[in-house]
């Protein structure tokens, strides 16, 4: 199972970025994939979650600004973030489960400037 994250960048507040998962290894029609981000001095966060049907949530922070979807025909998971703030700025990683295990990628570093 491998996770190929990419997208993410320097962009300023009220910008928009796209991030792109890319799952190998696993059916990805079945499995759930989710965006987490990790703020220097802070833990790791869930931040949208998306399952192989394609049903999304959100967390409370970046509901109406962030957007889950998954491309099935390109396995690519995509976090559509618009309205950035500078509090949105962190590494973000996408993450899925096989046979019990945690699967993660490798980050992606998002920053936004006030």
């Amino acid at each position: 199972v491998q996770l190929q994250a990419s997208g993410g960048g320097l962009v300023q507040a009220g910008g928009s970025l796209r991030l792109s998962c890319k799952a190998t290894g696993i059916n990805f029609s079945i499995h759930t994939i989710d965006w987490h981000r990790q703020a220097p001095g802070k833990l790791r966060e869930l931040v949208a979650s998306i399952t192989g049907g394609g049903s999304a949530t959100y967390a409370d922070l970046v509901k109406g600004r962030f957007t889950i979807s998954k491309d099935y025909p390109r396995r690519t998971t995509y976090l559509q973030m618009n309205g950035l703030e500078p509090d949105d700025t962190a590494v973000y990683y996408c993450k899925t489960q096989w046979r019990g295990r945690d699967f993660w990628g490798q980050g992606t570093q998002v920053t936004v400037s006030s």
